[in-house]
């Protein structure tokens, strides 16, 4: 991204991403409450309280957006492709002078046969997975046991990103497979 531009992180999580790129400004935004006031340490102008599904951003502003790890959160097709239709929603459009905004999405793949998970083809789809709560009671006391969250995943097939984006109105530019995940990159 050129020097400047404005991007929109949905789903920032802890807000990672968010020092990446000093040369651009990016407004970050996640449904947690906790996690948006972490990210806010990062950079506290710009982050906000937001729902994927009804961002507050006026349509057409962002130069880029990043969603990494937030669509397969989702529980249904409809609402993960509504997802990607408002993230659209918020890009620039391609016009003489401006190239048109971008999107790159990041979600799990059902394909980790090699990894630790395992997962693979003609494997549930649908899954909830363990998160353990890391805290210092568990960590001071031997006998502590760690607080087991089950939060779900939609484990995307190949071709299953692309076929979103489609379905929400967005032209894929590319795509492809990283570390157990798939992404793609797209504009509206």
């Amino acid at each position: 991204m050129p020097p400047g531009a404005i991007g929109l992180d949905v789903g920032c999580g802890n807000g990672k991403y968010l020092t990446v790129n000093k040369d651009v400004f990016i407004i970050a935004s996640d449904r947690s409450e906790n996690l948006a006031r972490i990210a806010a340490k990062h950079q506290p102008h710009s982050t906000v309280l937001a729902d994927i599904l009804s961002l507050p951003h006026p349509d057409a502003l962002f130069d880029f957006a990043v969603s990494i790890a937030v669509l397969h959160h989702l529980s249904t097709p409809d609402r993960r492709v509504q997802a990607v239709r408002e993230i659209l929603r918020t890009l620039k459009p391609k016009t003489e002078s401006h190239a048109g905004g971008k999107v790159l999405l990041y979600v799990w793949a059902l394909e980790q046969k090699n990894s630790r998970r395992g997962w693979d083809k003609g494997d549930q789809k649908d899954v909830m997975v363990p998160w353990v709560l890391k805290n210092a009671a568990s960590k001071e006391c031997t006998g502590a046991e760690p607080t087991v969250f089950h939060r779900y995943y939609h484990l995307y097939e190949s071709t299953e990103l692309e076929q979103d984006i489609n379905k929400a109105g967005g032209h894929v530019l590319e795509s492809g497979y990283d570390r157990d995940n798939w992404w793609a990159i797209a504009t509206k």
